[in-house]
């Protein structure tokens, strides 16, 4: 069992995913943080050198990635619905 937190950036996700997944003795998986980690650099500079289309690119391989973990708390971006 996964447990996604999807909303409006900022509007807390990581904050409670972190939580959550400590009350529940899982992980916690940020996509945001793995793009991060992936590109070595932090999204602001990705997308003001990329562009928002790389971005969403990635954002949905990092989506992809972790939706075959099991047993963790996943905070996604703010714009993941997109």
């Amino acid at each position: 069992m996964n447990v996604v937190l999807i909303g409006y950036r900022a509007c807390g996700k990581s904050t409670v995913g972190k939580l959550l997944a400590e009350k529940l003795k899982i992980a916690f998986l940020d996509t945001d943080l793995l793009i991060e980690e992936n590109l070595g650099m932090p999204i602001k500079e990705i997308v003001a050198s990329q562009g928002w289309d790389y971005f969403r690119a990635r954002e949905k391989e990092a989506v992809q990635e972790l939706a075959q973990r099991s047993e963790c708390v996943i905070a996604t971006g703010g714009g993941v619905v997109l």
